[in-house]
């Protein structure tokens, strides 16, 4: 497990993309504005700004800005757009596993982020790996339009921790490569499987009903 970090210890792990020269605000405290914002309502970077511009330094200073006056829109959009997501989600996933988060369920999805279409320009996908018992996501990755649901999770699940999880998922992540990834790494899998999948099917029918490598079903052993 992880070192217990506090939220703004995890976001202090980011590296700061910005030269050193002309930083006004610290990455951390404007990391720490975003969530805070976040948690807030906030759905913007205008909101954001607006949010830390109202509370000025009653929460600017706990936060660990160095003056009263917090990130203005376009300030905030800069910094967004080049920080490492990668670092960021590795930072948010430490806090996460430190308070036991990444324990137990974890359920493997995939869904299109809901306003991220423009026109033409399809939206943008994510694979998601949620700890169902704390409603948290520890993980996830933007599929690449050159690849699939299936690899991107197989790149996900390789830097999460596995050991002693189960990992659900349905029918599109039941691949043997995936299967392989998990237990390799400690954890077990419950996965789905469809009508389509015949050859699987037939085998997993075939197992089951030959009944040599499973338990007896409680109400079977006691007829």
């Amino acid at each position: 497990m992880s070192p217990r970090l506090s939220l703004l210890e995890a976001l202090a792990l980011v590296p700061d993309p910005r030269s050193r020269h002309g930083r006004i605000h610290p990455l951390v405290a404007v990391l720490g504005l975003t969530v805070t914002a976040l948690l807030a309502g906030c759905h913007s970077l205008d909101a954001i700004a607006q949010f830390g511009r109202d509370r000025g330094l009653a929460l600017a200073g706990p936060l660990g800005f160095r003056r009263a006056k917090t990130p203005n829109t376009s300030a905030l959009g800069k910094i967004v757009r080049r920080l490492d997501v990668a670092a960021l989600d590795a930072a948010l996933r430490t806090w996460l596993d430190g308070r036991g988060a990444t324990g137990g369920h974890i359920a493997l999805d995939g869904k299109t982020r809901i306003g991220s279409a423009d026109g033409v320009v399809p939206g943008r996908h994510l694979v998601a790996a949620d700890a169902t018992e704390h409603a948290a996501v520890v993980g996830q990755l933007e599929m690449a339009r050159t690849t699939n649901e299936h690899k991107t999770a197989l790149t996900l699940l390789g830097v999460l921790p596995l050991t002693g999880r189960v990992v659900t998922a349905d029918a599109m992540f039941t691949h043997r490569d995936i299967c392989d990834t998990i237990t390799d790494a400690g954890g077990d899998y419950l996965l789905a499987v469809k009508d389509n999948q015949e050859n699987l099917k037939a085998d997993l029918e075939a197992e089951f009903a030959e009944g040599a490598n499973c338990s007896p079903l409680h109400a079977a052993a006691a007829g």
